[in-house]
């Protein structure tokens, strides 16, 4: 069984392939784009699709929050709504990803499908436990219970640093977009200590460099899983 961990200390996690959750069997492939605001992520998100596509293989494309009725009517909730306190914006998030796994994630690696996310539990850990100070291993932990442990079996985390993404951003800033630039100074490095902790379940690309480049680096090391 593959094991893999949010942060060191961090409750044990499950890869995708190996996991049984309430008694379902996964057998799909499950890929997570993190990073911060102004990354990149979608960018990359779409060329990963098209290039799995074109091989063949059945995706699905999500993001969190969202990728459900609950989890867009949450995403409204904390990103354009009124003020949220932080434990409640860290419980909003787990919501959204426990009401995720269940109705989205694990139907689709149950019968072979590649699943890509737009953010997942890494983000809330980085977000609200680091950003937030509410503490990265709480946070983890919490995280951790609302998906019932199921982790990634890749992670890609587009690295770029506070100023790029918020020129990349523009005028156009939602609750934690327009955030300081400190809040997303540490955001970034909790993001990077994650993956400094579990090379093997990260693959760490550079934001600022070009979006094809990016997306070579995501292709190649798919293609050493034997994903494509």
């Amino acid at each position: 069984m593959t094991f893999a961990h949010t942060l060191p200390g961090a409750r044990t996690r499950v890869s995708a392939r190996c996991l049984r959750v309430d008694g379902v069997s996964e057998h799909g492939y499950f890929i997570a784009f993190e990073g911060g605001d102004g990354a990149g992520k979608s960018t990359q998100v779409r060329h990963l699709v098209e290039a799995l596509e074109a091989a063949g293989r059945e995706v699905v494309v999500t993001r969190q929050p969202g990728g459900t009725s609950l989890g867009a009517a949450l995403r409204d909730l904390v990103l354009h709504g009124e003020a949220i306190t932080p434990r409640a914006e860290a419980l909003i998030f787990a919501a959204d990803k426990a009401q995720h796994v269940q109705e989205v994630i694990l139907p689709s690696l149950a019968r072979g499908a590649v699943v890509v996310t737009d953010r997942y539990t890494d983000s809330s850990v980085a977000y609200q436990g680091a950003g937030r100070s509410l503490g990265a291993q709480e946070v983890a932990d919490l995280q951790t219970w609302a998906v019932g442990g199921l982790a990634p079996d890749l992670t890609v985390l587009v690295d770029v640093d506070p100023a790029t993404g918020r020129a990349r951003r523009g005028g156009t800033h939602d609750r934690m977009e327009s955030e300081a630039d400190g809040f997303h100074a540490a955001v970034r490095e909790h993001f990077l200590a994650m993956a400094a902790a579990a090379p093997e379940r990260y693959l760490v690309v550079d934001g600022g460099a070009p979006a094809d480049e990016i997306a070579a680096a995501v292709r190649a090391r798919l293609a050493h899983e034997g994903l494509l």
